[in-house]
């Protein structure tokens, strides 16, 4: 890099710093702050990132940066994952501005990584803060952190004096969609392990996921229109949660959107499908906020960089539409999910599992692949809707759902949807005219 050289005291010749140095190492019997190597996880390779707090607070220096950027290309160069187990206070204030500017040479190495199609997973350990927070770890593709770890960019010492502390921990990280998992000590090497096999899938063309079998077996098709509404809005009818478990052996969960929201109504993450690796991400059944469309374009592109296959569920009356959603972005969350889907080189296969409704369910079903089960229904609006945007009376509702051709059969004759699903996986039938 660039920049003078370190003579005696670092860069700035900070009055004492060589001798901090020396007795850090000293103690923790290390002589940086960052070490790194290869390492076997579950019998996966891949290369390891370690931050030794002890070893002056964990801090970035050009000798980190040094080697962060080493770890991250040998990850990239040798196609291995790379895992981060990150405890850092932040820069080295006795390296100024040399030591701040190591963030941009890690950003940089961050967008190689990913170009490179090489998944980025991080462990957040206590404390976590500052720039390694905001680049390592928050630029991770998959975060991790030990329960109760401090976790925050400002450092305890230079947060206002009135902050709520609850702010500053993985857990309202995790709250509000920062972290994906709260791993504790004793199940993290399987965590990890699992996560590597998930994004780490065998090297070949992506295959296209099937669409997952229908929990309750096969169930005649609606018929009237009103008939898939209540079908589709059945108490009793199967959700997310039923096709998923049905479908994947193990599973685990991406969680929120990086920008302080979590849908809870709507699941992404991966999962092993007869030893094949497929991406999902399932509304189940509510109104779909901003957060969740976030969180959605978040994976399937995250997919899409690691050539992973994506299966969407497709089941919500329709986007939130409350005073809180416009103000989060509603418009442009589902703009977003739309493009996601729309660039995605990976193939995207969509079952609509229940109510379509509106842009809000579109945007998660998959352009040409879509299919639908028999207690599903697809709509422009919802008929109740309709009918009053129409001014007609109530007692037209049904007769409005019946015009607006949104049965399973009926989307098969339209074009939206390839086929009906019945039975066990990849088996369907498209009803005849």
């Amino acid at each position: 890099m660039p920049g003078p050289s370190a003579g005696a005291d670092g860069p700035l010749g900070w009055p004492g710093y060589d001798a901090s140095r020396a007795r850090a190492g000293a103690r923790t019997g290390e002589d940086e702050s960052v070490r790194y190597g290869t390492a076997t996880v579950g019998g996966l390779r891949c290369v390891l990132v370690v931050f030794e707090f002890g070893f002056l607070g964990g801090s970035l220096g050009r000798a980190a940066g040094d080697r962060l950027v080493a770890a991250f290309r040998a990850a990239a160069e040798r196609r291995l994952p790379l895992v981060s187990l990150v405890a850092t206070g932040g820069s080295r204030m006795q390296e100024g501005m040399i030591a701040l500017t190591q963030l941009q040479r890690v950003a940089a190495e961050t967008v190689r990584l990913r170009a490179a199609g090489v998944p980025h997973v991080t462990v957040l350990r206590d404390p976590t803060t500052g720039g390694g927070w905001a680049t390592v770890g928050a630029g991770a593709d998959v975060v991790l952190a030990l329960p109760t770890a401090q976790v925050a960019f400002a450092g305890s010492r230079v947060r206002p004096s009135d902050a709520d502390p609850a702010a500053y921990t993985a857990e309202d990280q995790h709250a509000h969609g920062h972290v994906d998992a709260l791993v504790p000590p004793e199940r993290l090497r399987r965590t990890l392990a699992l996560w590597l096999r998930l994004l780490t899938p065998a090297a070949g063309p992506a295959p296209a996921a099937a669409p997952p079998p229908h929990a309750l077996g096969d169930l005649g098709l609606p018929g009237t229109g009103w008939a898939a509404v209540q079908a589709a809005r059945a108490a009793g009818r199967p959700r997310a949660g039923a096709y998923l478990d049905a479908y994947f052996e193990v599973r685990a969960a991406v969680r929120g959107d990086r920008a302080g929201g979590v849908d809870p109504g709507v699941e992404c993450g991966f999962g092993l499908r007869e030893g094949r690796v497929v991406a999902y991400a399932a509304q189940d059944g509510g109104a779909t906020r901003p957060a969740g469309f976030r969180t959605v374009a978040r994976l399937v592109r995250l997919a899409d960089r690691l050539g992973i296959p994506v299966l969407t569920l497709v089941d919500t009356p329709g986007a939130a539409n409350d005073a809180a959603a416009e103000r989060a972005g509603a418009g442009p969350a589902i703009a977003e999910a739309f493009a996601a889907i729309a660039g995605a080189r990976v193939p995207v296969t969509s079952l609509l599992v229940g109510e379509g409704g509106s842009g809000g369910a579109l945007a998660l079903a998959a352009p040409g692949n879509t299919w639908a089960t028999p207690d599903s229904y697809f709509s422009v609006i919802a008929p109740e809707l309709a009918a009053q945007i129409l001014k007609r009376p109530p007692d037209l509702v049904p007769e409005t759902a019946e015009r607006l051709r949104l049965r399973p059969q009926d989307l098969v004759e339209l074009g939206v949807v390839r086929g009906i699903v019945r039975g066990e996986a990849g088996q369907h039938e498209a009803p005849s005219a």
